[in-house]
């Protein structure tokens, strides 16, 4: 059973969240059109493509873990860390590319300032987690991960 402290704060995340609009519409949007950009670029689109054969499924996975992240649904299940690490061509160039293409969708699909801000505010924090967590790994720790320019 969860804290009713716990509940409380995820009501009021929630809240928060959806009186700046973002809410599960956003979210899908935001997922389908920014996956759409990565799989036609240039850097990004062959790297995902030798890893995800089935899109829908990568999508709706997607889906699940960014309303965790924004909306606290706690629906997402699986380790990002273990897939990224694994990646052995990927490093700050591609995720600031990365970071680069979600920025430009969030400003396709109109979102508020402050939903844009909010959101990709996490997409870095996502991001310089990732590839600090991809340096440790692959390289040892030798610097630190900064994504932002």
């Amino acid at each position: 059973m969860t804290h009713p402290f716990i509940a409380a704060a995820r009501r009021n995340a929630v809240n928060e969240a959806h009186d700046i609009g973002i809410d599960d519409a956003f979210i899908s949007s935001l997922v389908e059109r920014f996956y759409a950009r990565i799989q036609a670029d240039e850097m990004l689109g062959p790297i995902f493509a030798q890893r995800i054969s089935d899109w829908p499924h990568h999508l709706a996975h997607m889906k699940k873990f960014w309303r965790s992240i924004m909306l606290k649904t706690g629906e997402f299940s699986g380790n990002p860390m273990t897939k990224h690490v694994a990646i052995t061509k990927i490093d700050n160039p591609e995720f600031s590319h990365w970071l680069k293409l979600f920025a430009e969708t969030l400003d396709e699909i109109g979102s508020s300032k402050e939903a844009s801000t909010r959101v990709y505010g996490r997409a870095e924090m996502i991001a310089e987690s990732l590839l600090l967590g991809i340096h440790i790994h692959r390289d040892g720790i030798k610097f630190p991960a900064k994504v932002r320019g």
